[in-house]
């Protein structure tokens, strides 16, 4: 099976992909899509309808895991995520996979063991679990990567 993780983001987009055999994860990867600030809306909306696109049609996911939206401070923000997400969502839904949503939380509490963990505490756990080394420009891919362990652990442990 090929989990797909998803950190939505209307900038910096992270994907992380684990391939699990009998209960056991036996390789990992991911990366980050990009999107030039300079761009509009509706031009990054494309991009990451395309690259989503083309980490399907390359990874071939079984089931895609997707995090919530985190509404903060800042209502706009949490819009255009919201306009990012929905494009995955379709992406996703268009290649006929399924779709899980985790929040935050939820992520957090799977692979730290703590809802409240920090973004620190998450990526570490991240590369002890699955023996990886990311730099710092990978933390949106980070993320995901741990978006996809908690899809594991909700498969493995029932949840």
């Amino acid at each position: 099976m090929i989990i797909l993780g998803i950190d939505p983001g209307s900038y910096n987009c992270g994907y992380g992909i684990i391939q699990v055999e009998k209960n056991k994860v036996i390789a990992a990867g991911c990366g980050i899509i990009k999107i030039s600030p300079s761009l509009t809306l509706a031009e990054r909306l494309v991009k990451i309808y395309e690259d989503m696109n083309t980490i399907i049609e390359e990874n071939k996911p079984d089931i895609a895991a997707v995090e919530t939206i985190f509404y903060g401070k800042n209502i706009k923000s949490a819009f255009t995520l919201g306009h990012a997400r929905g494009v995955i969502l379709l992406a996703l839904a268009g290649k006929g996979i399924d779709i899980v949503d985790f929040t935050p939380r939820e992520v957090k509490k799977a692979v730290v063991g703590n809802g409240n963990a920090s973004k620190e505490q998450v990526e570490y756990m991240v590369q002890k679990i699955l023996n990886l080394k990311l730099t710092h420009k990978l933390k949106d891919a980070s993320d995901a990567l741990a978006v996809a362990l908690c899809q594991f652990n909700k498969k493995k442990f029932r949840m």
